[in-house]
């Protein structure tokens, strides 16, 4: 198995398809946000906060979820939302990450009360991301050619399940508003909001809005029941994504493929896994599985894998080399590394190539068929042209840094 060494990692051109704005914050600068805006934390500490809420192991996905009330809270506030999406570029930056899709929720921060609506919302973080970039791209590395430069685009996600009151107050006032309406129609009505705001945003605003996600949770909440909320995105080439594989089983992968028209699919862990295949008519588990990888190799539909995130949410994964991935491997399906949530799973895309090189066995050439889905697979906010373009870019530099590192 071939050895990479930490610094490579870092030299190399990497994305990240899959990462959480408000599960990616800097600690130190949560704190501070916090003071600043009058939310109360469980600790005041960095070593509080690691201890009481942001840990390094999760007993399931709910306490996992239970971070996200508090990097919310403060991202309700227009200045902590632009300075988090500036640090989380900044951050990327740093680690040589070239290219960035930041997806997020807008509606679990809109405060229309507090004058908060999606649009200022949308602002806030594209400022962010935006200052990051040009500042960036400004230095004499970029603009001298020796580094590719860097770029960014914004996923919105749906939430698949909110409830009548605690998730934001948006949500709370869309119960109150539509309280002779079914949850689920509510639920839909949101999501429908969303994706017909995020195609305006992009179209009239100039936003980078380059896809839709569906998150939250996944058992009870099929992808199905948002058929027409893709519908319109795919009418109004708005592209596509999708939790599936995360917490159920291949049955979401296959709904998210034929009922959402998905161009990549978040996470997928599950899909290999027999047991979670709960439908009847499924008789065969192994050749549904077989055949479906199949179908997502041969489609080259991308696999957005997090796999720390799945460590901490999956308590029956005890061990990295039992991870999935490796079956993704083996089916030649695209795949690309990404982190979920940096904060709350701390993590960074090095350590993330660092957990997936020093586990599985990936030679130089697949390592680069992998960097390449980054670009390849990404939305790119630009034309097809432009995104080959930049790819064959972030590519070049790979073949230089492996050289560089006397790796052939």
């Amino acid at each position: 198995m071939p050895h990479y060494s930490a610094e490579f990692i870092k030299d190399m051109p990497k994305s990240d398809l899959h990462l959480h704005l408000d599960g990616s914050l800097r600690l130190e600068s949560l704190i501070e946000m916090a003071k600043r805006s009058g939310v109360q934390l469980p600790a005041d500490t960095v070593a509080g906060l690691k201890k009481l809420v942001f840990k390094d192991k999760y007993q399931n996905l709910g306490e996992y979820l239970h971070c996200f009330q508090y990097t919310c809270a403060v991202l309700r506030d227009m200045d902590n939302l632009e300075r988090a999406a500036y640090e989380l570029a900044i951050d990327n930056q740093l680690e040589g990450v070239n290219y960035i899709e930041v997806r997020f929720a807008p509606q679990l921060l809109i405060d229309l009360a507090k004058g908060i609506n999606l649009d200022k919302v949308m602002h806030a973080v594209n400022n962010g991301l935006k200052r990051a970039m040009q500042e960036y791209n400004q230095s004499a590395d970029v603009k001298n050619g020796h580094k590719p430069p860097f770029a960014y685009g914004i996923i919105n996600c749906a939430m698949r399940m909110f409830a009548d009151k605690g998730f934001s107050p948006y949500y709370t006032n869309l119960f109150q508003l539509m309280h002779d309406f079914a949850p689920m129609d509510v639920i839909k009505l949101a999501a429908m909001e969303l994706v017909r705001a995020s195609v305006r945003l992009r179209d009239t605003e100039g936003i980078p809005i380059v896809g839709l996600d569906l998150a939250g949770q996944e058992s009870g909440y099929p992808a199905s029941k948002f058929k027409e909320v893709y519908e319109y995105a795919h009418q109004h080439f708005l592209l596509k994504t999708l939790h599936a594989g995360e917490a159920y089983g291949a049955e979401s992968v296959f709904e998210a493929l034929t009922e959402c028209y998905a161009d990549r699919i978040g996470h997928g862990y599950s899909m290999f896994i027999p047991e979670m295949i709960t439908e009847p008519s499924i008789t065969d588990k192994a050749a549904y599985i077989r055949n479906l990888a199949s179908y997502l190799a041969d489609k080259r539909i991308a696999v957005e894998v997090c796999l720390t995130s799945n460590l901490q949410t999956n308590p029956a994964l005890d061990d990295i080399k039992k991870h999935k991935f490796k079956d993704m491997l083996e089916h030649r399906i695209a795949t690309v590394i990404c982190t979920d949530n940096r904060l709350v799973s701390n993590t960074t895309v090095c350590k993330e190539y660092q957990l997936a090189l020093d586990n599985f066995d990936i030679p130089l050439k697949r390592l680069k068929d992998i960097v390449a889905y980054g670009f390849k697979k990404s939305f790119f906010p630009g034309s097809y042209v432009e995104k080959r373009e930049y790819a064959k870019r972030c590519l070049e530099y790979f073949d230089l840094v492996a050289k560089r590192h006397n790796l052939t």
